[in-house]
């Protein structure tokens, strides 16, 4: 991944993004989401039935616009690999105990604490997937 030290340990503090995919007709689209890295990986949750998901399969090119509660911001410039099928809950898993900095015990979901049994539960019921972006290029004020 092509990031910086700077870059990364942006990220490593900052988990709000707004995920900016290309609709049908050529315009961006934004969306709010939660991102992470994961073994150096970035990653962010979908389900199988969101647009986004349709759109980053017909064009896996996406910019994630990264920011602090203050001024800071990274963007990346990037190509996403949707990473889906049996390991994707695990995978969520390990996503989500990242964003909430609880490696062990239960974790938040809407406002409800569920058991790590009950959580993999949701997320096959979710047909939840992986987002994981490949940086291109990376700039903004850190």
């Amino acid at each position: 991944m092509n990031l910086s030290d700077s870059q990364r340990s942006f990220l490593e503090s900052n988990q709000s993004a707004a995920m900016i995919t290309i609709g049908d007709d050529g315009a961006p689209r934004a969306v709010r989401v939660g991102v992470a890295l994961v073994d150096g990986k970035l990653w962010s949750s979908g389900t199988q039935d969101r647009v986004r998901t349709a759109r980053l399969r017909r064009d896996p090119r996406c910019t994630l616009f990264v920011f602090d509660a203050r001024w800071g911001w990274l963007t990346l410039d990037t190509t996403v690999r949707i990473l889906e099928g049996a390991d994707a809950p695990k995978m969520n898993l390990r996503l989500f105990q990242q964003m909430q900095n609880r490696p062990t015990g239960n974790l938040n979901w809407f406002g409800r604490e569920l058991s790590l049994e009950e959580f993999l539960h949701v997320m096959v019921e979710e047909n939840r997937l992986i987002y994981e972006f490949e940086v291109i290029r990376g700039y903004g004020l850190m």
